[in-house]
């Protein structure tokens, strides 16, 4: 009698007990989307002996497009989502359980799937770089998403709050440091949002001398700089302090107001402004 653990997609009523046949088994864990199963007389454990079930295999009920039309992307899992991005499985894995291995990659968290690169992504087995692409491609169009702004409404910016929920969707997930701005107009209403810099790991730049000149093309009153701390605390650093000091000083040369700097995590914020911490 031997004794096997493997991956094996989560129990789905007739699935589970078709995918039974020809063998005895028990469950024994589920960790991270992966429910790991101990096969015994006879019985071969996925992907081995002709046990692993492909997709189409599965009562319509179950399988994520047809649920997805039938009861809208809502209803679905993140693993069920992800599964319907990346289309198809391979000989060795359906496509549930490659989006169950990517999820477990990333601690079952989408923020820390969506700040991976397509090397990372294609380190999981089956993963190639059409699919790594798909998952990325559908990352960055969420994060846009909540950073858009509808259609003729003025984008107005009134409290340090404002401008964590602004900046917090391109942020969010970056192992990197990024400096962003915003050039805004009387009344803090924003004129336009600009990448100035992306850095290394503890630290990026900014230019003082074209912050000003694209504040003069812009004729903006007054600019809010933001950026991040991919170590997940918001406390300024000596560089930091530099930087809000000598732009501060510069602009005023030209009757241009640094509003605030905001130092962003993804769970907190600093304000050079109130030079308060906040937690979310």
């Amino acid at each position: 009698m031997g004794w096997g653990p493997s991956y094996w997609p989560p129990p789905k009523c007739s699935t589970f007990r078709k995918a039974a046949e020809g063998g005895d088994f028990c469950v024994v864990a589920f960790v991270k989307f992966t429910i790991f199963v101990v096969c015994r007389q006879g019985g071969n454990p996925p992907g081995e002996g002709g046990l692993q079930m492909k997709i189409k295999d599965w009562c319509k009920a179950e399988r994520p497009r047809e649920k997805m039309l039938e009861k809208g992307a809502a209803a679905l899992s993140n693993s069920e989502l992800l599964a319907v991005l990346l289309r198809s499985g391979t000989k060795e894995f359906n496509v549930f359980d490659l989006a169950g291995m990517l999820l477990g990659r990333a601690e079952g968290s989408l923020t820390r799937l969506s700040g991976m690169s397509v090397r990372e992504l294609c380190r999981t087995k089956g993963i190639g770089r059409s699919k790594a692409l798909t998952v990325i491609a559908a990352m960055e169009l969420g994060k846009r998403m909540c950073s858009e702004v509808p259609d003729g409404k003025i984008h107005t910016i009134r409290t340090p709050r404002d401008v964590y929920r602004e900046f917090l969707p391109e942020f969010r997930g970056l192992r990197h440091e990024e400096c962003h701005i915003l050039f805004l107009s009387r009344g803090n209403k924003v004129i336009s949002k600009q990448k100035l810099s992306s850095g290394g790991l503890s630290e990026t730049t900014a230019d003082i001398r074209i912050i000003v000149k694209q504040a003069l093309e812009l004729s903006a009153t007054g600019l809010i700089l933001a950026h991040n701390h991919p170590s997940g605390n918001p406390e300024p650093g000596k560089a930091d302090i530099s930087l809000t000091k000598n732009l501060k000083s510069a602009l005023s040369t030209f009757d241009i107001f640094l509003i605030d700097h905001i130092v962003i995590c993804d769970g907190s914020f600093y304000s050079f402004a109130d030079e308060t911490t906040y937690t979310i």
